[in-house]
């Protein structure tokens, strides 16, 4: 066999042959870094101090913990992921990685999230951590996401529960800060997942997914999320007189969530015609803005806990 003819016939399985890439990519590797910076802030926050050892391990589990959750969602979402353009190209549509494998690595990947969090720091922290996943997986995914249009809304306590992980890592418990925390992520997550939605409409109806969209209609979802941003606004801003908030977190607040407003009230004032005709440029702008409005508040709260550590809070 010549060369050529050689690497023609190699060249098929090479190309469904997995890499770590794709294994990683199992892990939902952009959704664990927000699950990873928001459990770091509500370690730092916490008034317990931690160890620095133990706070990266408690960070390293809850973050295996996430992407545990995200091998999971896709072993069970393989079917609508593959007639879904933004995720046709995952591991299990693009025949990279096997059902069964996402399926092993995921449940493999929780028990040793679960397990070491609980050595490291406490069962507190790995129950909440173990629930959260159970949340996801089984309410979420495999309950919640193909039943009612409120799947993001009750779905969001998911990714809404690693800063009160983080939180009870440092403390062994529960408080109401690390509520807060809890809710901020909570109420943030309907309007940023349904700008998206706006703009994704076909891939929700494509796989039959009753994304707020789907089933009340584009004007509905902008409906939703005005309302959404204005409650979210109230929230962060009033964090920002709590033990964790301060001056500088209540600045951000206000200067972010003017703007994230002005976005909620231009999307609630465009009608399809209007979005259409610029590709849903608003609704992008509102979703890529929803992602450092998160970033932004919790980085502030860090800020604040450092600054209260070094004697210089004011709150």
């Amino acid at each position: 066999m010549s060369d050529a003819s050689l690497t023609s016939a190699q060249s098929p399985a090479q190309a469904n042959e997995a890499g770590f890439g794709d294994y990683f990519a199992l892990l939902k590797p952009r959704v664990m870094t927000l699950v990873v910076f928001t459990a770091f802030v509500g370690l730092i926050a916490a008034p317990t101090a931690v160890h620095p050892i133990v706070g990266f391990a408690a960070i390293l589990f809850i973050a295996v913990g996430g992407g545990a959750s995200g091998a999971l969602n896709m072993w069970w979402d393989a079917d609508i992921d593959a007639v879904m353009k933004r995720t046709a190209r995952r591991p299990i549509p693009a025949g990279k990685v096997t059902g069964d494998e996402a399926f092993a690595i995921g449940m493999t990947l929780t028990a040793f999230s679960v397990v070491m969090l609980a050595l490291a720091t406490n069962f507190v922290a790995a129950g909440l951590l173990a629930f959260t996943i159970f949340f996801y997986v089984v309410i979420y995914t495999m309950w919640l996401k193909r039943w009612t249009p409120q799947n993001i809304v009750i779905g969001g306590a998911a990714g809404a529960f690693p800063p009160m992980i983080g939180w009870a890592a440092a403390t062994g418990g529960i408080s109401v800060e690390s509520v807060l925390m809890f809710a901020l992520i909570f109420m943030w997550t309907p309007p940023h997942f349904w700008a998206l939605a706006l703009f994704t409409k076909m891939d929700y109806d494509n796989a039959e997914v009753p994304m707020l969209t789907v089933t009340h209609g584009r004007p509905s979802t902008r409906r939703h999320i005005l309302v959404y941003t204005v409650l979210l606004a109230a929230l962060a801003i009033g964090l920002g007189f709590t033990s964790i908030g301060g001056p500088l977190y209540l600045a951000v607040a206000l200067y972010l969530n003017a703007r994230f407003l002005k976005g909620a009230v231009e999307i609630w004032r465009r009608d399809e015609t209007m979005a259409e005709a610029d590709k849903y440029l608003a609704e992008r702008r509102f979703f890529k803005a929803s992602l450092l409005y998160l970033f932004a508040h919790f980085g502030a709260i860090a800020a604040e806990a450092l600054l209260t550590s070094l004697g210089w809070g004011l709150w």
